[in-house]
């Protein structure tokens, strides 16, 4: 199994995870991070259109941000 925290675990996290989006993607406002909801391709497509990055981009920030939260322990 790999160590990477599936992006369908964002769903079932998205209340605790919520506060570490805001604190990464601060340009994120708490309508967009409702829409989000914690579903993986509206938080690459939030992040790619608030912070003008590439689709590429946005889900490697998005990726790198999933791993930093799996590699902690709970």
């Amino acid at each position: 199994m790999s160590a990477m925290m599936n992006p369908n675990v964002l769903e079932g996290k998205w209340k605790e995870i919520r506060g570490k989006v805001k604190e990464q993607w601060g340009r994120l406002n708490d309508k967009q991070l409702d829409q989000i909801g914690g579903r993986y391709e509206q938080l690459v497509g939030q992040i790619q259109q608030t912070y003008g990055y590439t689709a590429e981009k946005a889900r490697q920030e998005v990726d790198r941000f999933i791993q930093k939260l799996s590699d902690k322990p709970h």
